[in-house]
């Protein structure tokens, strides 16, 4: 920071003059040269203090020899694990960072880091950073008994991680904000909901299907949000579902999977796209990747015990999880068509699906779980940015010891 020198004014010249016009200071008559001096003090003296004023409003400009734009420029390119040092700098930096405006300013002008939250144990979550490769704990969760073993789902959106759940009577939603670093509740949607599919682009998250308190399968979908806290009802989809998976791509909403039909039992093999513009949802056949081993396998589990389609966005491109054959797929959009690209990281295990995150972090598809063992077990994170040049090259970016199961997981871009 550039420190602000204040004008210094000297005396020398005043008390010169203090022998000048005696007999007129006698007589009690202010001599004019000494009034003259004495503005000339009065004036330099608020010019110094007018100064000052002028250097503590310009905090505002955050690093003043800069000015405010220039400032903010620098900041938004500043990896946001640094932002809790950058916000004791002064006032400003402090208000910038902690109302949450900074975050609105890198998104607006494309510089997002994305860190990857998850649970492994049922109340305690964890944060991972995988350009620098730092593990962060936020704070405990204190949620009741019926709150921690019910099925949960999560959503990052924006600078808040949700985790849904139900409580003793109702269902319950669980939110960590970035910029206070505490765990609030209260937050209800308008239809109350679990095992839907969800997903965040920017300040805004769709909810879609899911089952409500009585077990009833869902059509509806709603939109939340963070900036505002409000939630918005969606025109209804043209199928009910639970267990399903949601994703942006190309600025639209999917929804993918899950299970449906007039017995609530029907896999379901189709996708629905939802249009922000026009408010439609548009059913498109095969879309989810669990259609292929549906129809070549006789005994696939029942489908209510796997876990919803395992998918990631990276670079509008769709890929998915295939646990039982240890594969990654790609949605290819003009066919409808899923092809094999190559495998899974080796120790990425899972039971039926669950336990295992995939996930698309930025320009990396991330996997993280850990092989299963009856003793201390380890967490891994693998990343591989995907190409056209060959099968996936999964490259370790983090490993500790931690149970290897995978309850939630969510990707926070700000």
């Amino acid at each position: 920071m550039l420190e602000h020198q204040s004008p210094m004014v000297s005396r020398d010249n005043w008390n010169s003059k203090e022998h000048l016009n005696a007999d007129d200071n006698k007589k009690g008559k202010r001599p004019i040269e000494e009034s003259n001096e004495e503005e000339e003090n009065d004036g330099a003296k608020k010019m110094a203090k007018q100064s000052n004023e002028d250097y503590y409003y310009n905090l505002d400009l955050l690093i003043p020899a800069i000015g405010r734009d220039n400032s903010i420029s620098s900041l938004i390119r500043c990896s946001r694990a640094d932002y809790g040092r950058v916000a004791c700098l002064n006032s400003s930096f402090h208000s910038l960072i902690k109302s949450g405006d900074i975050y609105k300013l890198r998104r607006q002008n494309g510089f997002v880091e994305h860190w990857i939250y998850f649970s492994c144990h049922l109340f305690e979550w964890e944060a991972f950073d995988p350009d620098r490769r730092r593990w962060m704990r936020l704070p405990t969760m204190d949620p009741n008994d019926c709150f921690i073993f019910a099925d949960k789902e999560s959503l990052a959106v924006g600078t808040e991680l949700l985790v849904f759940g139900r409580g003793l009577i109702s269902h319950m939603i669980y939110r960590y904000s970035l910029l206070t670093n505490v765990w609030t509740t209260g937050m209800v949607m308008n239809h109350p909901r679990c095992l839907f599919g969800s997903a965040s682009l920017g300040e805004i998250a769709i909810l879609a299907g899911g089952c409500d308190a009585y077990g009833n399968v869902l059509t509806s979908a709603e939109m939340y949000n963070s900036e505002t806290g409000s939630w918005t009802m969606l025109p209804n989809m043209n199928k009910p579902r639970k267990m399903c998976s949601g994703i942006f791509m190309d600025g639209k909403f999917y929804v993918i999977g899950g299970i449906g039909g007039s017995d609530s039992k029907e896999l379901l093999t189709c996708g629905e796209e939802y249009d922000l513009t026009t408010g439609i949802w548009t059913v498109i056949p095969n879309m989810s990747p669990v259609f292929i081993r549906a129809t070549r396998e006789n005994e696939a589990p029942p489908p209510t015990s796997e876990a919803p389609p395992l998918l990631a966005v990276v670079g509008n491109e769709l890929y998915a999880a295939d646990y039982a054959d240890m594969v990654v797929r790609k949605y290819v959009k003009t066919s409808r068509d899923w092809i094999t690209v190559g495998g899974l990281p080796e120790r990425a295990d899972s039971m039926l699906g669950w336990g295992l995150a995939f996930r698309g972090c930025g320009d990396r598809l991330v996997v993280i779980g850990g092989p299963r063992s009856a003793g201390v077990g380890f967490i891994e994170v693998n990343g591989w940015v995907p190409t056209n040049d060959g099968p996936p090259q999964w490259e370790l970016l983090g490993s500790k010891r931690s149970a290897s199961f995978v309850y939630n997981c969510a990707i926070m871009g700000c």
